[in-house]
């Protein structure tokens, strides 16, 4: 009986610990200033847009707006937030398979309007 209720108290006492430092929580690959850094600053999601980068480019951005997505916005809501990331993670994930697509990102990228509203 001693070990039963002593296996009991371990397993509920790992319950806690595991929920307490965060399992099961995927931490993204870039936070939001490293993808602002790669993607925009350097220029790619324009050149992505414009046709004009290559297939490793366009699977670079690929993944740096899936990371985006993945973060939590410092302000606004986390669901707007979900809703324009999505999109743009969506349409260069369209890019990596053809080329063409990216010029969607021309109408989803709005720099000031997205900053205004959850940095």
């Amino acid at each position: 009986m001693k070990f039963l209720a002593g296996g009991l108290i371990a397993v509920v006492g790992m319950v806690f610990c595991l929920g307490a430092s965060g399992a099961g929580d995927k931490k993204p690959k870039y936070d939001i200033k490293e993808v602002m850094d790669k993607a925009h600053k350097t220029g790619l999601w324009k050149k992505v847009a414009a046709g004009t980068a290559d297939e490793d480019e366009r699977k670079e951005l690929s993944e740096l707006y899936t990371a985006l997505s993945q973060n939590k916005p410092p302000k606004g809501e986390l669901s707007d937030w979900k809703k324009v990331t999505g999109a743009l993670a969506k349409a260069a994930k369209a890019a990596v398979k053809d080329a063409a697509k990216g010029k969607a990102l021309k109408k989803l990228v709005n720099c000031g309007g997205c900053h205004k509203e959850f940095k």
